[in-house]
């Protein structure tokens, strides 16, 4: 028998993710850990508005995305628990300029340069829509059809007990299940 345990968002784990904005000349970083999909090239992002990141993409409506590895975590927890109006997180990651102006951090993983392109504010939270306009990935992570292989990136979820999980395990091909299912009907 299952239990109702009343209004519960378990949509998750969901990818950890630093959030980079330019605000004024320097880089501004803080980790988000609702990160969702809307769409094949769309991203949302529930943030509280008043975080100093939000400024610059508020102000120059580009952002970037870059998902957190082993090797992240560290930092990427540390803008999550600093607040950039009192201390200067611009060098925390070395970063690269992207095409469209958003702060790249050199060393993540993969980052996804967006346009943001609405806005939503719903109980004093923000919900960001991003088109993703370009995406940066280390080569290590590609695998040979030049596609993000996540079995080598592991990125870092959240869950909602305040615990990071690791991916990377592969159960095997998706709709296989499926047809496998439909086979025995």
């Amino acid at each position: 028998m299952k239990k109702n345990i009343g209004s519960y968002n378990a949509a998750f784990p969901t990818p950890i993710v630093v959030v980079g904005a330019m605000v004024g000349e320097k880089p501004n970083w803080f980790e988000v850990a609702w990160c969702g999909i809307g769409d094949a090239n769309i991203v949302t992002l529930s943030v509280t508005p008043s975080h100093e990141t939000c400024k610059g993409i508020n102000a120059n409506k580009v952002l970037s995305i870059s998902l957190t590895d082993d090797a992240l975590l560290q930092r990427a927890d540390y803008v999550g628990i600093v607040s950039g109006a009192k201390v200067d997180k611009s060098k925390v990651f070395a970063w690269t300029k992207g095409e469209l102006g958003a702060p790249i951090p050199d060393d993540a993983p993969v980052t996804m340069e967006c346009q943001l392109i609405d806005t939503y504010a719903e109980n004093g939270m923000h919900l960001l829509i991003c088109k993703v306009e370009n995406t940066y990935v280390k080569e290590e992570f590609l695998d040979e059809k030049q596609k993000v292989d996540y079995s080598k990136l592991k990125p870092i979820l959240f869950e909602p007990r305040f615990h990071y999980l690791r991916t990377g395990d592969v159960v095997g091909p998706a709709i296989v299940p499926g047809k496998t299912y439909a086979a025995q009907l």
